[in-house]
């Protein structure tokens, strides 16, 4: 196996890096309201103690045939889901009979012991060949150097990258590289309950000002006198506010995300905080405060009557409020049109792989028949030929389908998940009167500025 060295990480930058795992990305740490957060919460403890030493056992792994290269592969699928199940006993078994002479040695670990893993693994040299990364990590261990640069590195990329969705993919380009494959993908529509718009007389709102309205009619009490509001928000950073902002024409950085100001503190994106603002202040909006009704208990009985949520929220609601009647809709449209936020994973390669071998996987992994396998298991794909199959257009997330055509990554920049809490924090005070929104986002605009700068 080829070994490359990797750049030294210092030990200030490593801790820092992992104590902001405690507020990036999407796992068990991470904010309400990230993408992952809402799925998270299965440990893969028991899988981790399974497969720790791989698919197999340390002594299966001594006794492997001459010739053989294995290669691990650190995911975060849940060790009690299907997912999981579908990449161990059926998508590894295929890789591996396609391709003989070469052994995966997958390992489960939870969302965010994953992510610090890798930063600790990285220090010690002794990093994966492959991992399932948070689209939000990326452009951390691209920082970091221990991410090859596949257009640049490696035969056959283009290839590979023209089967797959050009808005999933942009969730690895950093600086007109790129830092992976998209493997899964996700994003937020429309959930709003069918019952309470019937009974209002209300169209599903299609339009921001249509959203705003539908708001403040639904809000107020219900039969039993108990307080309803027209729409659910449980967080307040750029995964929850990027449809509103980038749909009435905002946005957080210019094109290149070197640059903050003109355009966090724009009109437009100001605009887009003051309508949420003054929502919360008329008791029409709510859920990002402490002690507020969950999203699902609160959407499930009546108390919120819009949300904007990803696929997983199917399941939940068929679990937990399996005769509750909801209807679900594209992101309300602005000045831009109806633009969502991405969500999702990708699968990088580090430096010190084994490259064929670990892009042979990668490859496997984020083709047609991997890609459906995992659709099945509720996985929404990337590869072009796998959104076409029946399996994708009858399953419960194809609703999502369209609405991934005009859906934005949040900036794939390093400073990412500090200039999130920053917009939380500047946001916040919005909400709660303490500042405008223009004077928040003017405030906010040169300290994002100097995040891009670092």
């Amino acid at each position: 196996m080829r070994r490359e060295k990797i750049k030294k990480i210092p030990a200030l930058l490593l801790a820092s890096a992992i104590g902001l795992a405690a507020t990036a990305g999407c796992g068990s740490s991470a904010p309400a309201g990230s993408e992952t957060a809402a799925r998270s919460e299965e440990s893969a403890k028991e899988s981790e103690k399974k497969t720790e030493t791989g698919t197999g056992t340390p002594e299966e792994a001594a006794e492997e045939p001459a010739g053989t290269v294995t290669i691990s592969f650190w995911h975060h699928y849940s060790a009690q889901s299907e997912e999981n199940k579908t990449l161990t006993e059926i998508l590894i078994p295929e890789f591996e009979k396609e391709n003989p002479g070469i052994q995966v040695n997958a390992v489960s670990h939870e969302w965010a012991d994953l992510h610090d893993k890798l930063l600790i693994s990285a220090r010690s040299d002794t990093l994966p060949d492959v991992a399932r990364l948070d689209s939000a990590w990326v452009p951390e261990f691209q920082k970091m150097g221990i991410l090859v640069p596949l257009n640049q590195e490696i035969d056959g990329f283009e290839e590979a990258a023209d089967a797959l969705l050009e808005s999933a993919m942009s969730t690895a380009a950093i600086g007109g590289d790129q830092y992976g494959l998209a493997l899964n993908t996700n994003t937020k529509i429309l959930y709003y309950n069918k019952e309470a718009f019937e009974k209002a007389g209300l169209a599903v709102p299609e339009t921001m000002e249509d959203f705003a309205a539908a708001c403040r009619a639904l809000a107020g009490a219900n039969e039993n006198g108990q307080q309803v509001w027209g729409y659910d928000e449980p967080a307040l950073s750029g995964w929850n506010l990027c449809p509103f902002i980038w749909s009435m024409g905002g946005a957080l950085t210019d094109e290149t995300q070197t640059k903050a100001t003109g355009y966090i503190n724009s009109p437009e994106t100001v605009a887009a905080i003051e309508m949420l603002a003054e929502l919360y202040q008329e008791n029409a909006i709510t859920g990002w405060n402490s002690g507020d009704i969950p999203m699902t208990d609160g959407f499930g009985t009546g108390r919120y009557m819009m949300l904007l949520e990803g696929p997983w929220k199917v399941a939940e609601l068929a679990g937990a409020y399996p005769d509750f009647a909801y209807g679900t809709a594209a992101v309300p449209a602005g000045k831009d049109g109806s633009v969502s936020v991405l969500g999702g994973e990708d699968i990088a390669m580090f430096r010190t792989a084994n490259r064929d071998a670990a892009w042979k996987f990668m490859t496997f992994m984020t083709g047609a028949y991997a890609q459906e396998e995992m659709a099945k298991c509720g996985q929404i794909p990337c590869n072009k030929e796998a959104l076409r199959s029946d399996t994708v257009k009858n399953a419960d997330f194809a609703p999502y389908i369209e609405q991934l055509k005009t859906a934005k990554s949040r900036p794939t920049v390093a400073a990412w998940s500090e200039i999130d809490t920053e917009l939380a924090t500047a946001v916040t005070a919005v909400v709660n009167g303490e500042k405008t929104a223009q004077e928040a986002m003017d405030e906010l605009a040169p300290k994002v500025d100097q995040l891009l700068s670092e």
